[in-house]
């Protein structure tokens, strides 16, 4: 009698023991769905991690190639893929050994049909750019009648500063031509992608509004189809996604000729229905909650947004998968239980079966799709979750890797301008991290003492932030320092916040109330994201310039590699990491006294500082400790931030915004953030005007008074003293023979010169500190220079220490204000290889024949002055 005695005969393996033994690699196809412990499988299968890799980049290469070439690659790929398959032995079925041999044939045969194919649907999608009578009319800037089917949810364009002038506002829309037609010619049916563009600024000033003050191209739905009159024009970019452009002038409420399908109305509903029940919110979570939940930003503003870059949070703003699995996890509990009889979630609550929750969930994928809008984050997470749940109603278990693999080779054979997509990339490659580098991560920090949820969080910031740092850099050229602790510290909002908005979503078609007390409940959550990311963005060292390439990427690395190396041995050194971790807490928060110490920056005793701010104005006169006064704010909010942030500004008595030109009062959001500010004063000439509205807007919303500036006007705090010597005060528009108070006769005329722009209204200033004087100019143009030195202030504006070059050096300036001021100091502040010419080298000679030193911030950037009693010193940064 045999013996029953050894070893367990395996289910999968013969029981006869003839042949080879055959580990498990993938559940039996007859273990139970449901099974309280279903048979987990075998290592990773990385085999179709290869076909999509190079079925990215063939799609991203071939995109604009030449047709014949596209052909001749899928030819060649076809022909060789075959040979290499037909090759394979008929034995390769029968056994094992003979499989695995033949694996590498198999792979290189698959390998090239996906290369194949994706050069075939890259060609097809490139080609149809250039095919029909829209890119010829595009070329010839031709004026046309079209009927367009939009393609994406309008969106209204940043404001931009371009020289003296805010670019204006546009709303963008993607869409697809159906047919076209010149004018005095035919119509012609066609489908050619455009990116229109609707210029609602130059539209006439009454023009209908949706009721908000918008334009109502603002409300148009996806799949709305509008007949427009409009000029075509090339593609902005070699290798975009549109055939042309399609420029619109808002004349109106725009014609449409097919209502949007019913899908995307539904959608629309559910939109406009958070975006109601968030109306009653504050500031930051009435704008951010709809961003989480559904990716609409239009209510971001740039303030906001910038913190959000700096502190590399702005994948919130963009659904994503997180948002997606929080769902699924909604429906199908935690995913390691997916499979088991205890799994949790709703649908076992609700008596679903395993396959009716996957088919459940299949829907839910397109319901988020479409709601969502498929932006490449919300197709790649929805296109995982399809392999996933099409792999739970089949009964088979994947590893998560196979699933984005797959994922990323139908979405890229599909629609290969995914392939040049950076949103789909850095979804790819964060899905990526968390799915190899986070559980390595968060093992090793748990074999060091690390609480468990804690290493979790932990190793997923880390590694996602490792991979998609060099990405962000190639981007923004900078990279976050802060990044990692503030994705933690928002990691513990996002879910409460995404489930509440995803109810206050879904109820406020049929319960408004309740939606806005869920929106209410989901504000706490998303106020506390948006001040993690106004926090991290304020500290002075959160972020670090670096090279915006891809060889800057390269770097960025390969310095990560370094790091982690390091890091590894560190951690068994816990006085060490205290000490790396004091360095980079130091390096971020930069203290005051510390960075002077190191730096040299400020200089100590500066009573004067001139931004570097691009090509703009900007400048800080010292008040005391903390305290300063700020004259012009420059182009940029984030650059005049900086500025202040390194001089330790906190407290501004007064703003001085000597006219309204955008290269000096568009960063007034910088100067704001963050800081107690007293009042700002500006000039009396009101142009233009949507930039002096811009400036009321913001003083209105921080409750700032504002007051205009006037010559004869006086102030001091502190050591710090100031006179207004122009613009002279305005007359009354009644008195004809009115001059200026305290004028001597025949210094003005009867009535002062009318400015003749912006910048002969400009606010300037004689300034007193330390025993030195200083003269601001503004913008001031000859004409105004003239008067001014004829004006009852001329003679206290004889032998300044410093002058302020008006109009950043331009050659327009008045050769006998320069000899009556006779500086020993001549400051100029312009942008490094501005397009305008400043500072113009006839000003310089004039300047440096004078006497004066000449110092400009686009060769020396930010300059201090310093000193007293007659001495003069001058710090660059």
């Amino acid at each position: 009698m045999r013996s029953l005695s050894g070893p367990p005969v395996r289910q999968d393996e013969p029981a006869s023991g003839l042949g080879p033994t055959r580990s498990p690699v993938h559940a039996s196809s007859g273990t139970r769905l449901g099974t309280a412990r279903p048979r987990q499988e075998g290592p990773t299968d990385l085999r179709l991690v290869p076909p999509a890799l190079a079925a990215w980049a063939t799609a991203a290469l071939v995109l604009d190639a030449h047709p014949a070439w596209a052909f001749g690659l899928v030819t060649g790929c076809l022909v060789i893929g075959c040979l290499v398959a037909v090759g394979l032995p008929p034995s390769a079925r029968r056994t094992r050994r003979a499989r695995v041999a033949s694996w590498p044939r198999a792979s290189a045969a698959a390998l090239l049909l996906c290369v194949a194919a994706a050069a075939a649907s890259a060609g097809l999608h490139g080609a149809d750019l250039r095919r029909g009578p829209v890119p010829g009319l595009a070329r010839a800037y031709a004026t046309v009648t079209a009927e367009v089917e939009l393609s994406s949810d309008p969106r209204l364009t940043r404001p931009k500063v371009r020289g003296d002038h805010v670019a204006p506002t546009a709303v963008l829309i993607d869409a697809d031509v159906l047919r076209v037609q010149e004018a005095g010619g035919t119509a012609v049916t066609t489908r050619a992608p455009v990116l229109v563009i609707v210029d609602v600024d130059a539209a006439p000033p009454g023009r209908v509004t949706d009721g908000r003050g918008r334009s109502p191209w603002l409300g148009l739905l996806p799949s709305t189809r509008l007949r427009v009159s409009a000029r075509l024009a090339p593609a902005m970019t070699s290798g975009d996604r549109v055939a042309a452009v399609l420029r619109v002038r808002d004349q109106g409420e725009p014609e449409v000729v097919g209502e949007p399908s019913g899908p995307q109305r539904l959608a629309g509903r559910l939109r406009s229905g958070l975006r109601e029940a968030t109306d009653g919110l504050p500031a930051d979570p009435r704008a951010l909650l709809p961003g989480l939940v559904v990716g609409d930003t239009s209510r971001i503003t740039p303030e906001l947004e910038e913190a959000f870059k700096e502190t590399d949070l702005t994948h919130t703003l963009a659904v994503s998968g997180a948002n997606f699995t929080i769902l699924l996890a909604l429906l199908l509990g935690p995913p390691g239980l997916a499979q088991h009889v205890e799994r949790r979630g709703l649908a076992p609550r609700l008596g679903i079966s395993l396959r009716g929750t996957a088919v459940l969930g299949g829907v839910l994928s397109l319901g988020f799709v479409i709601v969502c809008r498929p932006d490449p984050s919300v197709v790649r997470a929805a296109a995982c979750g399809a392999v996933a749940l099409l792999a739970l109603a089949t009964g088979r278990r994947r590893s998560m890797i196979p699933a984005l693999a797959t994922a990323v080779l139908l979405l890229v054979l599909y629609d290969p301008w995914l392939a040049r997509s950076y949103g789909f990339l850095l979804s790819v490659v964060a899905t990526g991290a968390l799915l190899t580098l986070a559980p390595r991560w968060s093992a090793g920090l748990r074999r060091r003492g690390v609480p468990p949820r804690l290493a979790e969080a932990l190793g997923a910031a880390a590694a996602a932030q490792a991979l998609c740092a060099p990405i962000v850099a190639v981007l923004s050229a900078r990279v976050s320092l802060v990044a990692v602790p503030c994705n933690l510290l928002a990691e513990f909002a996002i879910a409460p916040a995404t489930v509440l908005g995803f109810a206050a979503l879904a109820t406020a078609p049929v319960a408004m109330p309740v939606a806005e007390a869920l929106a209410w409940c989901a504000h706490w959550p998303a106020g506390w994201i948006a001040r993690i990311a106004r926090a991290g963005a304020a500290l002075p060292g959160g972020g670090v310039d670096w090279p915006g390439s891809w060889a800057g990427a390269a770097l960025l690395l390969a310095a990560t590699l370094v790091v982690v190396l390091v890091g590894r041995r560190l951690l068994g050194h816990p006085w060490w990491c205290a000490a790396c971790g004091l360095l980079l807490a130091l390096a971020v928060v930069q203290p005051p006294p510390l960075t002077r110490a190191v730096t040299g920056w400020p200089p100590p005793g500066w009573r004067l500082v001139m931004c570097d701010v691009g090509q703009g104005d900007a400048m800080v006169l010292a008040a005391g400790e903390g305290t300063g006064v700020v004259v012009d704010a420059g182009p940029d909010p984030q650059l005049v931030d900086r500025c202040l942030r390194s001089l330790g500004i906190s407290r501004i008595p007064l703003v001085v915004l000597t006219h309204f030109h955008a290269d000096h009062v568009a960063g007034l959001p910088g100067v704001l953030r963050g800081r107690a500010v007293g009042a700002i004063e500006t000039t009396g000439f009101e142009e233009p005007a949507d930039q002096a509205a811009f400036v009321r807007r913001l003083a209105a919303a921080r409750r700032i008074p504002v007051t205009r500036a006037a010559a004869g006007e006086q102030r001091r705090t502190g050591e710090l003293s100031w006179q207004v010597v122009w613009p002279p005060p305005s007359p009354p528009p009644d008195s004809p023979s009115w001059t200026p108070p305290g004028t001597p006769p025949g210094v003005f005329p009867v009535r002062p010169p009318a400015p003749e722009g912006p910048n002969d209204a400009s606010v300037a200033m004689l300034v007193r500190t330390a025993g030195l004087r200083l003269l601001l100019l503004g913008d001031l143009e000859p004409p105004a220079q003239r008067a001014l030195a004829r004006s009852p202030a001329a003679e206290a504006l004889e032998g300044v220490d410093v002058l302020k070059v008006a109009h950043h050096g331009s050659a327009y300036q008045d050769p006998g204000l320069i000899r009556r001021a006779a500086p020993r100091l001549a400051l100029i502040s312009c942008g490094e290889d501005n397009s305008y010419g400043h500072p113009a080298p006839g000003t310089v000679a004039a300047l440096r024949a004078g006497g004066a030193a000449v110092l400009r911030t686009d060769r020396d950037g930010a300059l201090a002055v310093a000193g007293g009693g007659g001495e003069l010193r001058v710090a660059r940064d």
